[in-house]
Order: structure tokens, then sequence, then C-alpha cells
């Protein structure tokens, strides 16, 4: 039967891995596989820089316009294809899938104070990428619960080191942190990553360098301006935001 370390097997020429299983329910909002079943559930993403290698080789050779989630639509499908599932993604919807949600099951994650999921390893330089969707339910390693690496944190720096304040337990001041990143003085949380994000210990091996940081802040800027724009009514969303996913 396959493992999931067959999977990682797939999954590491393009730099990606898996990030835990679960056997899915009703209630999880998870699409039947091709079969007309939902038996096991494997989230797919990137830890560190390993991933934004292979995509740069790629873009280059392909030069798409808008490059990350169509690369990534286009390696997971042809993965999914020989693995004989189905493959979902956190964009292009509708539908929306419960990415978070899903990973929270898996216990791939836990919430950090600032909202994003952490691991374990990886810290919060990670991100969910796809899931497969198999219809047989697979033998998954047993996952003990456990509190993540913020319960022993006594310092927290993620909820004091944002320069502008935009970040509460759990809240991200949208407006706040948007206008500081297009401002000068935002300059340093632009090319680099978001500070919050950098102040924290955990997973530091695994920061992104600053070109593949640059571009998710770009991106984050974009599509964040876009809803910002368009709950206060004041613009129409940019047509050329690439919508890319963090």
């Amino acid at each position: 039967m396959l493992s999931v370390t067959a999977i990682d097997t797939k999954l590491q020429p393009v730099g990606m891995l898996s990030f835990g299983a679960f056997h899915p329910v009703v209630a999880d909002g998870v699409p039947s596989n091709s079969d007309g079943g939902a038996g096991t559930v494997v989230l797919v993403g990137n830890a560190g820089p390993s991933m934004w290698a292979a995509f740069q080789y790629a873009r280059s050779a392909a030069q798409r316009p808008h490059p990350l989630n169509g690369w990534t639509r286009e390696v997971l499908s042809a993965i999914a294809s020989e693995l004989n599932a189905e493959v979902v993604f956190p964009f292009g919807g509708p539908p929306h899938y419960p990415f978070q949600r899903w990973a929270l099951k898996a216990r791939a994650a836990t919430t950090s104070p600032i909202g994003l999921l952490i691991h374990d390893e990886y810290g919060l330089w990670h991100a969910y990428r796809g899931a497969f969707v198999f219809g047989a339910r697979m033998i998954l390693p047993p996952v003990p619960p456990g509190p993540g690496p913020c319960a022993t944190c006594e310092d927290k720096p993620c909820l004091s080191s944002c320069p502008v304040h935009a970040l509460d337990p759990g809240k991200l001041d949208l407006a706040v942190c948007l206008g500081h990143l297009r401002h000068q003085r935002g300059a340093d949380c632009l090319q680099l990553g978001c500070y919050a994000r950098r102040a924290c210990p955990v997973g530091r091996l695994y920061q992104y360098d600053e070109e593949q940081a640059h571009f998710h802040m770009e991106a984050f800027v974009c599509s964040a301006g876009a809803v910002d724009a368009a709950d206060h009514e004041k613009s129409e969303p940019d047509s050329n935001c690439h919508r890319q996913t963090w």
C-alpha cells in the first residue's frame, strides 16, 4: 500500500514535502476522489527555500506571467496522476478549501499567537500548496497531540516586534499593515518578510531568502490590498495582481 514516505519521494524533485495526513469525514469538506470516495487526505507544501529553487528553474524556462500558482498546479497535478489521487489547492476557488483546519486536524501544525500556523521544526517558514485526496484509507503513522512550540515560548517576540503594532493575539490590523508596507519605512518588511515572522525563534534555519520573501510579500500586498479596497469600496481590485499564496 502507498505510504507517506513514497509520496515524499515523488515530491522531493519539486522541493515540496508532505505535511501530515488524516482520514476525512463529511464535515471536513473534502471532495471525493474520482473513485467516488475520500479515504485519506495528505497535505503538501514547502518549507524553507527548497521549493523556491525548483520553481525558479522552471520559471526561467517557461516564463509564466503569473508563475507560482500555475507551476504548483502543473507539478502537483502530474504527481497526483502518478499516485492515482485527486489534488485540490488553496487558491483558484471557489470552492475554497479549509486548508488551515485540515492542517490542524492532521496535527501538522498548531496556531501561533499571531494567527499563522507554526510547525514544530519549520516554524512559520512553511506553506500549504495542495492536498492529495486518495479514495483508500491509508495506514497513517500515529501523531501524538502536542501543545506546539509556542506553549513554552515565554517572550513571544512575534507579538511585540511588529514596528507598527499591527498584531494582537490572533488578529492582524490589515489597514495598518498595508499602510506600513506601502511606505518607505516598511521596506525592510517588504524586502525580507514580515518582521514579526522573522522574530520567531522557531525554524530560523528555514527562513526564506530575500528574493523569495520579497515575492511573497508583494503578492500579499497585492491580494490583501484588493480585498481591503473591495471591503471599503475604494477601488476595483488590481487586475494585475498575481494572487499568489504564501
